[in-house]
């Protein structure tokens, strides 16, 4: 009977902070992910046209994520759970100025060198959350072996986040990608 007590408690005031319009988890305006998609196809189709970029061909994901393959893997597409080991480096489509790489030398080079930090391959879950969703996306249509360009658009990438100095809000990101190989 308590339980049922504090079960309805809880709910009847999980009830009255959802009717309130004062709710004090209102974090802001909903991010408006159909309008950045919008903006950013056009972006991504413009950067399409111009770059020179070598390939065998080009995946577009109904998603908006663009993947441009330069050297076909082989082998089993990866699922969710499989563990990806990739190496990469990140850029921003605007400018072209690298934010990430798990390259040590690239990361010298462009000034993002972190030291004590161990540039290795990098590993990760698909389907976890534990990276962006465009990685997930972009990786689920590769083989492994694949070289590839993946451009992913901001809802898929880092949105409108303020967290990063190198990545401005809204940002399409371009990531080069050796797939190395899944568990």
């Amino acid at each position: 009977m308590k339980k049922l007590f504090y079960f309805l408690l809880v709910g009847l005031f999980s009830a009255i902070i959802a009717c309130e319009p004062n709710n004090p988890f209102n974090t802001g305006p909903v991010y408006d992910v159909d309008g950045n998609l919008a903006i950013d196809s056009v972006k991504i189709a413009a950067y399409i046209d111009t770059a020179q970029v070598d390939s065998l061909y080009r995946i577009h994901d109904p998603s908006g994520v663009v993947i441009i393959v330069q050297e076909e893997g082989v082998g089993s597409r990866p699922t969710g759970g499989n563990i990806v080991y990739t190496e990469y480096t990140g850029f921003l489509m605007e400018d072209g100025s690298v934010f990430d790489t798990t390259d040590e030398t690239i990361a010298r080079d462009n000034n993002i060198y972190v030291e004590g930090r161990t540039y290795e391959t990098f590993k990760f879950q698909i389907g976890a959350g534990n990276v962006i969703t465009g990685w997930d996306i972009g990786f689920r249509r590769i083989r492994p072996g694949t070289k590839a360009r993946m451009i992913i658009p901001s809802p898929y990438g880092y949105r409108s986040s303020e967290n990063n100095s190198r990545i401005p809000p809204n940002s399409v990101l371009i990531f080069d990608v050796i797939f190395k190989g899944t568990d």
